[in-house]
Parts: C-alpha cells; sequence; structure tokens
C-alpha cells in the first residue's frame, strides 16, 4: 500500500539490513558468519536468541561513521515503503559504551546522516533514548543521563527494551523521572512476552503515555476499555509478533479487535530484516487480514503522528504529507 506511513517503534540495530552488516563484518574481519541462514537473513529459534542474535550482529557496529551509514542505509528501507516520519530506539549502551562524551559523538553523526536523508529522500527521523532492560537499572541510569544532557529536537522520548521478563518497571523509576523532569515523553515496551499486568505497571510506575507492543492488553477486557477510556497508544508491530510466535497468524492477532474496541493502535515493523516485512507489507498484511480499507491506514498514521513525540511544527509539517492530495 503506497499510503505516506508514520512509525513509532524501530530499533535503529534491529532495523539494519543483513548485507550491511555482513559488509561490515568483512571490512573489520569480524566472523558472525554464525548468526546468519543460508539464504543470508539472520537466524534465531525463539525470542530470547533473538536477543542474542540482535546484540551479535550489533557487536560490529563500533564507532559514530558505523552509526552513520547505518541510520542512511535504515532510512533509504523506511523511504522505499513511504515511511514519512519515524521514531527509532538508540541505546547509549551500543553507542559509546553509556559514556556521555561518546554517546555525543555517536548521536551526532547518527542526527547527521537523519538529515541528509530528510533532504534526499523525505523521511524525518527523531530519537528514543531506550536502555536494555535485562542490562539492569544502573545501567538504565547511565542511559537516562545521556538521554537528559541532550534532549532536544532530534531526541524527543526515553524508554525501555529488552526482555520484559527480566526485573520490574518501577526498577527503572529513577531514570524515567530523570528524563521526564529533562522535558523527553516516555514509552515503554510491555505486554508482548509478559502479560496484561506488564502494562499496568509500565502505566503506573513509570507513568508513560505509549506502550512499545501492549498487544496482550486483550487478554482483559477491562484493560482494554482502559487503555481506551485513557487513549494509551499502543505501537504495535504485528509482524514481529507472528514471526516470533507470539500469535498463530495474521487474523490472529489482536489488533483488529483492539482497534474494533477503541483503543488507538498504530502500526510499525520492530525490526524489519529479522521479522522479513517493511511497512509496506504490514499495511498490505493487515488489509488482507481485517478487510482495512484505505480510510483506516489513513485513521492510523493520524493516530500515529498525534502519538508522536516530535515538536509541534515538525507534526504540522508531516500532517501536510498525509493529506489526501499528498499520497
Amino acid at each position: 500500500m503506497s499510503l505516506p506511513k508514520i512509525e513509532l517503534h524501530l530499533h535503529l540495530e534491529g532495523a539494519a539490513p543483513p548485507a550491511f552488516i555482513r559488509g561490515l563484518a568483512r571490512e573489520k574481519n569480524i566472523d558472525i558468519s554464525g548468526i546468519f541462514a543460508p539464504d543470508g537473513s539472520y537466524a534465531y529459534t525463539d525470542f530470547w536468541h533473538f536477543l542474542k542474535v540482535y546484540e551479535a550482529a550489533t557487536s560490529v557496529l563500533t564507532s559514530p561513521d558505523d552509526y552513520r551509514r547505518l541510520t542512511l542505509a535504515v532510512l533509504e528501507e523506511s523511504a522505499a515503503s513511504g515511511v514519512v516520519y519515524s521514531e527509532t530506539f538508540l541505546s547509549p549502551d551500543f553507542c559509546g559504551g553509556r559514556d556521555l562524551g561518546a554517546w555525543r559523538e555517536y548521536l551526532h553523526a547518527i542526527e547527521e546522516a537523519a538529515a541528509e536523508a530528510e533532504r534526499t529522500m523525505g523521511v524525518t527521523l527523531r530519537a528514543i533514548v531506550t536502555p536494555i532492560r535485562h542490562f539492569g537499572p544502573d545501567k538504565a541510569k547511565e542511559s537516562a543521563l545521556c538521554a537528559a544532557e541532550t534532549a532536544g529536537r532530534f531526541v524527543v522520548g526515553f524508554g525501555l527494551a529488552g526482555d520484559e521478563k527480566t526485573g520490574r518497571p518501577r526498577d527503572f523509576a529513577w531514570s524515567f523521572d530523570m528524563a521526564r523532569e529533562a522535558g523527553l515523553r516516555l514509552t515503554c515496551h510491555a505486554g508482548e512476552w509478559d502479560g496484561p499486568d506488564s502494562i499496568r505497571a509500565a502505566l503506573g510506575d513509570l507513568r508513560v503515555e505509549r506502550i512499545g507492543h501492549g498487544v496482550r492488553a486483550i487478554e482483559d477486557l477491562a484493560l482494554v476499555d482502559e487503555l481506551a477510556e485513557k487513549g494509551i497508544v499502543l505501537e504495535c508491530c504485528p509482524g514481529s509478533n507472528i514471526a516470533l510466535g507470539l500469535y498463530p497468524g495474521w487474523r490472529k492477532h489482536p489488533i483488529g479487535e483492539l482497534f474494533h474496541r477503541g483503543v488507538k493502535v498504530t502500526v510499525s515493523t520492530d525490526d524489519p530484516p529479522f521479522f522479513h516485512t517493511t511497512m509496506t507489507r504490514e499495511y498490505d498484511r493487515l488489509a488482507e487480514a481485517f478487510d482495512w480499507d484505505e480510510g483506516v491506514f489513513r485513521t492510523l498514521a493520524r493516530t500515529a503522528l498525534d502519538a508522536a513525540f516530535c515538536d509541534p511544527d515538525t507534526r504540522a509539517r508531516i500532517a501536510k504529507l498525509l493529506e489526501p492530495d499528498h499520497a
């Protein structure tokens, strides 16, 4: 589907094309051949193995220039699917080991690439700083400091990713408080591999306004009603959930029921090459599964833009691109 698209849930390293990572590994004489399938795609067996493969792929990204090149490669793929605005998760854990000086260098390289992509490809990128949950709360505090010190036009949000079953959201409350005080908007992965209570904890303990994934809210209809009433936005990634075995197929994915029940859902790809997806494929498969027409997808894009963490001027500019005469 060729409509202009808004993506709110994209991990920068997880969006790296396999060929890009293989090429970088060759340049550096690093052997990571074990993370690829015979057809050249990423190979993993389940979510926890996926996390290890993800970190192995990320291990070849060792300099700001690597991230500059990565950002351009990722945004080229996004633009090819008609994405006009994207928010990507960036982890200081991977970008300079949470050292503030190094983080600034990595961020500068990423932001320069984003500016180039905006000029040449027409896609706007903003960043959400995201500690890795299974690295623990102490390292998250260091990432929060990096986020707070670089908050501004490009770094617009703060989140939490990684293994949902490690620790509790309230363990990270200090980091979220720091980010909030720095003016950053807040989201958190929840309700993917852990159940509805993880969503409640993220909302109650971290006071986030968006939930990454959040699809397991469907297991608690009282929570679904609460999400709808409070206007909490879910960053749904159906192709990711299906590829990882959370749901058996597109028609069984809860995004359709959540939308029907008035929850503000959006569509993203999460880690697209890992899950053999693109934003175009997500739209096409959802249209096929739920008989959604162009009007539904325009609603989803508008919901995503309204929930985006960018400044009002950027939002107004992107809104014009969503108007029918721009499609």
